[in-house]
């Protein structure tokens, strides 16, 4: 009486290990088969074509209906992603021309040359 333990949860801990070792034993028995094998490839092949087709349907249906299809997506996609770093080196060189500006003067007008032409007299005549 002494051998068998009165703890509820180590009797269930104890069960559900002996049904593991059953059920990893039976697993590997099946998985260990060649029949196995070849209903997995066979599975897995069929799942692939089956991939493979729903994805041609789908790019027809896309076309069909005039709307751009995951691959002309993600071409979009990338096409924008670089316009948008163009845009960003261009807003760079923009703001740098800027500052070299201010930095300059008061960034309205480059300064002008000297008058060198005199304007006439009051007496109507020009000034030696």
């Amino acid at each position: 009486m002494s051998d068998k333990p009165t703890d509820p949860v180590q009797v269930w801990h104890t069960m559900l290990a002996e049904m593991e070792k059953g059920f990893n034993a039976m697993a590997n028995q099946v998985m260990g088969s060649e029949q196995f094998s070849k209903v997995t490839h066979q599975l897995t092949g069929a799942s692939v074509g089956a991939q493979k087709t729903v994805g041609d349907l789908m790019e027809r249906y896309l076309v069909s209906m005039n709307l751009p299809s995951r691959a002309q997506m993600v071409s979009m996609g990338e096409r924008l992603q670089s316009i948008e770093g163009q845009l960003n080196e261009i807003r760079a060189l923009l703001n740098r021309v800027h500052a070299d500006v201010a930095s300059q003067g008061n960034g309205i007008a480059p300064p002008r040359p000297p008058r060198t032409k005199q304007q006439p007299s009051a007496s109507g005549g020009s000034t030696p």
